[in-house]
């Protein structure tokens, strides 16, 4: 069935719906949160718990085929050297791409 579009409407029926639509919307999100929450106090990730173990990392000194970019600040090897900019500073291959 065709419908008017340009004509005018009623705004009682306007206001009505919004408050339905509104009220509805406000019920069902605080439901939806409240059960997202409870599930996820719930859930407990395995070996998620880590308040015993030491956190120990081995850091191996830069070494002398070794360059520090100035574009990502990450040590890369000499074959990873793009070039070097006009005050000297190291540049590596992906950085220059």
């Amino acid at each position: 069935m065709a419908q008017d579009y340009d004509s005018p409407r009623s705004k009682d029926e306007d206001e009505e719906s919004l408050e339905a639509l509104s009220k509805g919307s406000q019920n069902t999100s605080s439901d939806i949160d409240d059960d997202e929450n409870a599930i996820a106090e719930d859930y407990e990730l395995p070996g998620a718990d880590l308040s015993n173990e030491d956190a120990s990392v081995t850091v191996i000194p830069m070494q002398g085929d070794e360059f520090i970019c100035s574009e990502c600040f990450l040590v890369k090897h000499r074959s990873q050297l793009a070039e070097t900019t006009a005050d000297g500073q190291p540049v590596c291959k992906e950085c220059a791409a």
